[in-house]
């Protein structure tokens, strides 16, 4: 996919991706040298579930289930770590904007989930991001839905691995090399759509979302709206489609004519009406 493949590009050019990582051999004789840009990647896996069963701590130091922030809402997944120099920042950044944007309130309509994927990173470190963006976003309520997470190895690579998000280690630069994005997921916990980079169309989250969602959350308008743009996995966002949208103009048309009709026939009924009761009243014709 090319606009995949352009994120990861650009996330190792900011990285300083020039470089290789090294990996211990598979025969044990020392180590090899394999290319970051065969390390990282975004790979859409639409439909898959993620496992929900995985623990993690959240920004108070508790241990929590994945599984504990679907409750009947899309989720927003965000993996990105918090001593990260660039590129974490700027998804976050690109995020809260999107959701600044949205009629949607964060924690009401859906929750969203940043997990860290730096095993090192303290519980401190989340809590003090969160705090950062629950500011930035400026809606109250919302500290019940956001939720900014660490995690041990195993359960960090699993969530990964099960959203298809590949990353590497850069000695030299002492940073991961990543991709950006975000996941939106169904309430149960399956991928529903994949949005790359670092800045995030409004219009494309709240239709993911609602999709999400299976239309249990947005208005009559927003179904409509949907019957014309379409998601396009290659891309990572919603496209016009345009037969759908000729037939929607063509209704909207045709039930202005109707109605303009209808009115207009009324509007003569009344006038005819108003001049028999004249005639009536006085005896004389109009």
């Amino acid at each position: 996919m090319k606009t995949r493949a352009l994120v990861v590009f650009l996330g190792l050019l900011m990285a300083g991706a020039a470089n290789a990582v090294r990996l211990p051999s598979s025969t044990g004789e020392g180590t090899q040298s394999v290319p970051l840009l065969q390390q990282v990647d975004f790979e859409q896996r639409l439909g898959t579930q993620v496992p929900l069963e995985l623990t993690f701590r959240d920004e108070t130091g508790q241990p929590v289930r994945l599984g504990d922030y679907f409750q009947g809402k899309p989720v927003i997944l965000t993996l990105s770590y918090y001593e990260c120099p660039m590129l974490c920042t700027l998804v976050l950044n690109g995020l809260v904007s999107a959701l600044r944007a949205l009629r949607f309130d964060l924690g009401k309509e859906f929750v969203a989930i940043n997990v860290s994927f730096n095993p090192r990173e303290s519980a401190e470190l989340a809590a003090a991001k969160k705090a950062t963006y629950l500011k930035e976003y400026r809606r109250p309520g919302a500290e019940a839905g956001w939720h900014f997470l660490t995690g041990d190895e195993a359960s960090i690579r699993a969530l990964t691995e099960a959203v298809g998000f590949r990353y590497a280690w850069d000695e030299k630069y002492q940073q991961y090399a990543h991709a950006t994005g975000l996941v939106v997921l169904t309430p149960g916990g399956r991928i529903a759509r994949y949005f790359y980079g670092v800045e995030f169309s409004p219009r494309d989250l709240r239709f993911g979302l609602i999709e999400a969602a299976d239309g249990k959350i947005g208005s009559p308008v927003d179904k409509v709206l949907l019957y014309c743009f379409h998601y396009d996995p290659a891309t990572g966002r919603y496209s016009a489609i345009a037969l759908n949208s000729i037939r929607i103009g063509g209704v909207i048309t045709l039930v202005a004519l109707v109605t303009f009709i209808v009115v207009m026939v009324r509007r003569e009924r009344h006038s005819a009406a108003a001049a028999h009761n004249s005639w009536a009243r006085t005896g004389a014709a109009p």
